[in-house]
């Protein structure tokens, strides 16, 4: 019992009032339940509030400096850490700015998690008045669950009797189906490997067939070259053999008729300009035929390294030629060819008139003056059978380009023979059946010419040589 003596203080009275109403708004503001029908627990906020009180009281304390006793020198330490506060204020100014914001946050964080309580508390008070309606639908779906629970101990059995039968149904074509795939996989495995197999064999043949290509047309090239060389040596060996089987020619009498010829080495310029003998055998072969039913032998005038004279023996027509070039005629002879060196003139006008089943002169007569040129064919004429033939092949003037190349890289033509002319000349000595065969077209050695217009082309730029052939009437 209190003492009636001590009166209790009206002020303390008075705070503790102030007290108790400041915690019954806290704990309004802060419920700890919803009560009412549906009681539920909500979260304590009381901690979070503290340590927001005791960070706010902790951002209030930055810069401000701790009281000490009075004294000078504390005064003066005092002094020393206002100082410093302030000095250091700009570096804390930032993290005091941080810590308000982060105690604005958190304030609002409290004041959302309030409204969260209160929401909470509002809708459990409005379920608990709902609670009643929802509870006699709650037993209506209790009635219809316990239906419900009656009719499936009835079908569950024919429900799992169905299900073990599908599952078996669906093992069975699970497992069909692996063993298809599997099949399929082994198939295409297979397949591939075939054709693996298949592009392996065929690289493998290609290759040995590009192998075998190669070393073909190496062989070939190896062969080619060997042949150029073989053919080099033969010829540079062939020249060498001329000159020293050929004996130094005896001055002549006099010199041949017609032309005068310059101290050349005349094998190197046949090689170069008249070509090889090969080709000047493939060139004279197209008049091989014209001598065949000869009656007597055939005279090749001017025969030079003797190549009509060796198609003639070839075809079995009895020849012999004569030839100025005691080099020449030394040649012919060591192939077993019938050859004289001698003026073509003199050996002509020696032999006896009707004597001769043929004559031919190839790249000849345009080494003559004009009239050298017709005393050649009435000489012919005259040492020539009755049907023998006659051919003279030389330059063909009507060839333009035979100015630009072939005629006068010779130092010993003198003048060319129009077709018509020599054709005349055989008239004049008796000759029939006169025919003019042009030969090499010119546009075949000088591409360039096909540019030209094919009429332009043929009247100027024809055959650079032609043959004039006639019969002794």
């Amino acid at each position: 019992m209190a003492d009636p003596a001590i009166q209790p203080d009206p002020k303390l009275a008075e705070l503790a009032h102030l007290v108790s109403e400041i915690r019954e708004r806290v704990r309004l503001r802060h419920t700890g339940s919803t009560g009412g029908p549906i009681d539920l627990p909500l979260p304590d906020l009381t901690p979070l509030l503290q340590a927001r009180d005791a960070a706010q009281a902790k951002v209030a304390a930055i810069g401000s400096v701790n009281p000490r006793p009075g004294g000078p020198l504390n005064s003066l330490i005092q002094a020393v850490k206002r100082n410093v506060a302030r000095g250091l204020n700009w570096f804390v100014r930032d993290q005091v700015d941080f810590n308000r914001e982060v105690l604005r946050a958190l304030d609002a964080t409290l004041d959302a998690l309030d409204e969260a309580n209160r929401t909470i508390a509002r809708l459990a008070a409005v379920s608990g008045e709902r609670i009643g309606t929802y509870s006699n639908r709650i037993d209506a779906a209790l009635e219809i669950s316990s239906d419900i629970q009656a009719h499936w101990k009835a079908w569950r059995p024919e429900w799992e009797h169905k299900l073990v039968v599908n599952e078996a149904l669906f093992t069975r074509a699970a497992s069909e189906l692996q063993h298809a795939f599997q099949h399929r996989v082994t198939l295409a495995e297979e397949n591939f490997r075939g054709q693996i197999a298949a592009q392996h064999r065929d690289y493998l043949a290609a290759l040995e067939h590009a192998t075998t290509d190669i070393q073909k047309r190496l062989w070939d090239d190896l062969a080619r070259i060997r042949a150029e060389y073989e053919s080099l040596i033969h010829h540079e060996l062939r020249l060498v053999r001329q000159r020293g089987l050929a004996a130094p020619a005896p001055a002549p009498s006099a010199a041949p008729v017609g032309y005068d010829s310059p101290e050349i080495d005349w094998l190197k310029f046949a090689e170069k300009f008249r070509g090889s003998p090969e080709y000047v055998r493939n060139s004279q072969l197209q008049y091989v035929d014209r001598f065949r039913n000869a009656s007597a032998e055939v005279l090749d005038i001017g025969c030079g390294r003797g190549e009509f004279l060796g198609l003639l023996r070839e075809a079995g027509i009895p020849a012999r030629g004569v030839e100025a070039s005691a080099e020449l005629v030394a040649l012919c002879r060591e192939q077993g060819l019938q050859a004289e060196q001698a003026d073509l003139f003199a050996y002509l006008d020696a032999q006896p008139d009707h004597s001769l089943g043929g004559v031919f002169c190839a790249q000849v007569v345009e080494h003559l003056h004009a009239s050298d040129a017709l005393r050649l064919v009435k000489l012919a004429a005259a040492k020539l059978k009755p049907g023998g033939a006659f051919i003279a092949e030389t330059p063909n003037p009507e060839c333009l380009a035979i100015f630009a190349t072939h005629f006068y890289i010779d130092p010993t033509h003198t003048r060319p023979l129009p077709p018509p002319l020599l054709a005349f000349y055989f008239e004049e000595a008796g000759f029939g059946r006169i025919e003019i065969l042009r030969l090499a077209p010119a546009s075949e050695s000088m591409p360039a010419l096909r540019d030209l217009p094919t009429s332009v082309r043929e009247a100027f730029f024809g055959s650079l040589d032609y043959a004039c052939l006639g019969v002794k009437l």
